[in-house]
């Protein structure tokens, strides 16, 4: 067997590498989630900021913040979208007046059920190499696989996130105490989450 001929039994690398097929479905739900949104206000995200406060009860900016993985003062500007066309509305709330509510109005609510349907559209397209079933059995597995990768959240600490994907063993770990850590560190850190949350 010639060294051209093994290479092409082989399989590629790719097709069975998780970051690959994730960026691919990713990129392609990304596209077509764009395009269905293009005229909703703060787009993909706004309609995720909208879908995470449409559960009663109402519930303060900083739990959705918590939920989307959005820094706060993105929400803020996404909510602010929201409320100007009025599909949401902020109150005080009762049990901590410093605290902001986001209630989801009437208006809000129908323009998620339109702009919903149009997103099934979608995942439907993404996934139409898959039967009925096997649609089904798929977002069951990612939705279980999402709501523990969120409990785990091993991106709150990026630093820690990076040493446990670190090739070289030789490196010793970051300190965990403030002071060890130098300034720039911290610096390209907060970079780092900040253009995560853009």
């Amino acid at each position: 067997m010639t060294a051209a001929t093994d290479t092409r039994d082989r399989p590629d690398p790719l097709d069975e590498d998780l970051g690959w097929m994730l960026g691919i479905v990713f990129r392609g739900y990304v596209r077509a989630a764009e395009h269905a949104l293009t005229d909703f206000p703060g787009g993909p995200r706004g309609y995720q900021v909208l879908t995470a406060a449409i559960n009663a009860p109402a519930r303060n900016q900083g739990a959705i913040a918590e939920e989307l993985g959005i820094d706060r003062t993105v929400l803020t500007y996404l909510i602010d979208d929201l409320e100007r066309p009025g599909f949401v509305a902020r109150r005080a709330d009762p049990a901590d007046r410093r605290s902001r509510l986001v209630d989801v109005t009437d208006a809000g609510r129908a323009a998620w059920e339109e702009r919903r349907r149009a997103l099934r559209t979608v995942e439907s397209h993404l996934l139409g190499a898959l039967a009925p079933a096997e649609s089904a059995t798929l977002r069951a597995l990612l939705q279980r696989v999402a709501c523990s990768a969120q409990a785990v959240d091993p991106l709150r600490d990026l630093c820690e996130a990076v040493e446990q994907v670190r090739p070289d063993p030789a490196t010793p770990p970051p300190s965990r105490s403030g002071a060890a850590r130098e300034p720039g560190r911290r610096a390209s850190v907060a970079r780092a989450r900040r253009r995560g949350t853009d």
